[in-house]
């Protein structure tokens, strides 16, 4: 997605080879009409895949994940870094992050998934799939099927992406970095698998 790619371009840091800030517009300050052109495009993308819930992870994944599920008429569920005291029969799992380089336990509401759920699992970075792994942990364990994973922006030089494609689950990628070298991005193709 070239809107996507020229925002990051303009208005990221990338910090060494393998970090980009994106919060003046994704992830701390949230852009609206760019959440609206990533979901239509994701749209075209997922619109055939029979999901019933799409799953994120508090924070980066939560706007453009809401603005794909208004399109697409399904619930949004995220999946929250700590768990709250008010949950009645959480699911948790511990996930490494790698931007935080320090662990944390993701935890859902059990009564949010089901059997009969097909997800797509959708969020702002693909790295090395770590949050993803553990949102396919809690997912399995209800008894839910993931059906896609979508990334907004993906390294393709980290492990999250051989991981998904090993596993056989279509992945939706719209700005995937083949590397960052001197401060400057060089993009890999529009990845649809």
């Amino acid at each position: 997605m070239e809107k996507l790619k020229k925002k990051i371009e303009a208005e990221g840091t990338c910090l060494g080879t393998d970090l980009i800030k994106v919060d003046a517009f994704l992830n701390h300050q949230i852009d609206p009409v760019l959440m609206e052109q990533i979901a239509t495009t994701f749209y075209e993308q997922v619109k055939d895949l029979p999901i019933t819930k799409i799953v994120t992870i508090e924070s980066g994944g939560i706007a453009p994940a809401y603005a794909l599920a208004t399109k697409l008429r399904v619930p949004l569920l995220f999946m929250k870094k700590s768990e709250p005291n008010t949950m009645e029969d959480p699911l948790y799992t511990q996930v490494f992050s790698y931007t935080k380089q320090k662990a944390y336990t993701l935890c859902v509401e059990r009564k949010y998934l089901s059997p009969h759920d097909k997800i797509l699992f959708l969020d702002d970075f693909l790295a090395n799939g770590e949050a993803f792994k553990g949102a396919e942990r809690l997912v399995l364990e209800a008894g839910g099927e993931i059906v896609g994973v979508a990334a907004l922006i993906e390294k393709v030089f980290q492990a999250g992406h051989a991981y998904i494609v090993d596993k056989h689950y279509p992945l939706f990628s719209l700005a995937p970095i083949q590397q960052i070298e001197n401060g400057k991005i060089q993009w890999a193709n529009s990845l649809i698998f």
